[in-house]
């Protein structure tokens, strides 16, 4: 255990967020979006501080399970549906929601003879061109669920947005407008914005908003952390340095000895690498945390350990704490230096890993 990487989960940062995410989305009701096991951060126990979200959203059916199995009885929505036509028994089970975006689907439910009824979500492409009926058979698709005796008569119209975290970007406008024309005349309630859509189109807010990545403070606008966005990080990854070591000027550090040393420094040893989900192109001059003061990783990022800078720490001890990223250094930083983003990092912890809750 003295080795491990640890992933702190802040249960009151989840808290504050959903506050943020409600101040924001007005009388919207707020799907809670959980999927990826709460995009790395552990899907039951995001679901637990999330309690007073109005909907949780997973990917998968086998995610709604597991929440069930917590004894959470607040609303679930899968978000693809049913993926054959034997997972409709098992959504009626578990009292989920199904969202419904294509014509097999729609041919399942109406060879389906179970009385019990089904509540579902009515997905519109209006250009994301992913998952979706499109505008023109929309009104079609609707009234085949309506007319279908075991479907909940209250059909939520929802679709999703390709741009929304390009406030400048008419595709959005493109698609609201598509999104009302095939349905200003349907009932049902509306479900368009997603966390950059409550950020910055308050048009698309509507009946319900899906938030995921702002309820953990993670960015969902380029070139911002979620700390600037006003949320705050729900994950803190640390580890501890277990070795220091003096390396001469001109001597190389790592596989493929891709860093040379500048001159006589102290080099720290930390244990985590890609093993623990830590991004393997992550290049020299990423910064970490060194007892809370900034130093960079060199060399390759290895399965097990990094490699750090430690000449403006020469104070640094076998066993000091290193912070590979939290409040004090964004997921988002990380992320642009290994050429990926947030959501991917923390969705990538390895059960390597231990995760501990922290209330605050």
């Amino acid at each position: 255990m003295s080795r491990t990487a640890l992933a702190t989960i802040h249960l009151g940062a989840l808290r504050r967020n959903l506050a943020r995410v409600r101040e924001r989305a007005g009388k919207a009701k707020v799907m809670a979006v959980v999927k990826a096991d709460g995009y790395g951060h552990g899907l039951e126990r995001v679901a637990r501080a999330l309690g007073d979200a109005d909907a949780f959203g997973v990917a998968a059916l086998g995610d709604g399970l597991r929440l069930r199995a917590t004894g959470t009885t607040t609303r679930i929505v899968v978000l693809s549906g049913p993926d054959e036509a034997a997972d409709l028994a098992e959504l009626r089970r578990l009292h989920l929601d199904a969202v419904i975006h294509h014509e097999s689907q729609l041919a399942w439910l109406e060879a389906d003879r179970d009385a019990r009824p089904l509540r579902v979500w009515l997905k519109i492409d209006t250009g994301m061109h992913r998952l979706g009926f499109a505008p023109d058979v929309a009104r079609a698709a609707h009234a085949r669920l309506h007319a279908l005796a075991n479907i909940d008569p209250d059909i939520v119209l929802m679709t999703h947005f390709a741009a929304s975290d390009e406030f400048d970007n008419t595709l959005t406008v493109h698609q609201v407008a598509a999104f009302d024309g095939a349905t200003h005349d349907l009932a049902g309630a509306r479900a368009l914005a997603n966390s950059a859509g409550v950020l910055g189109w308050p048009a698309t807010r509507d009946d319900w908003v899906r938030v995921g990545g702002l309820l953990y403070g993670l960015s969902v606008i380029d070139g911002k952390t979620g700390v600037e966005l006003g949320f705050e990080p729900a994950m803190t990854l640390s580890t501890k340095l277990i070795a220091v070591n003096r390396i001469a000027r001109g001597e190389r550090v790592g596989y493929a000895a891709t860093f040379e040393c500048p001159e006589d420094m102290n080099v720290g040893v930390a244990a985590i690498g890609y093993g623990d989900g830590y991004p393997r192109s992550a290049p020299s001059g990423t910064p970490v945390l060194v007892n809370g003061a900034r130093a960079g990783l060199i060399g390759r990022v290895s399965m097990d350990l990094i490699a750090i800078d430690l000449r403006n720490q020469p104070d640094a001890r076998v066993g000091d704490r290193v912070v590979l990223w939290g409040h004090e250094l964004p997921v988002e930083e990380i992320a642009a230096h290994a050429g990926s983003i947030s959501y991917d990092l923390t969705c990538g912890m390895t059960r390597r890993v231990l995760f501990v809750e922290d209330e605050a």
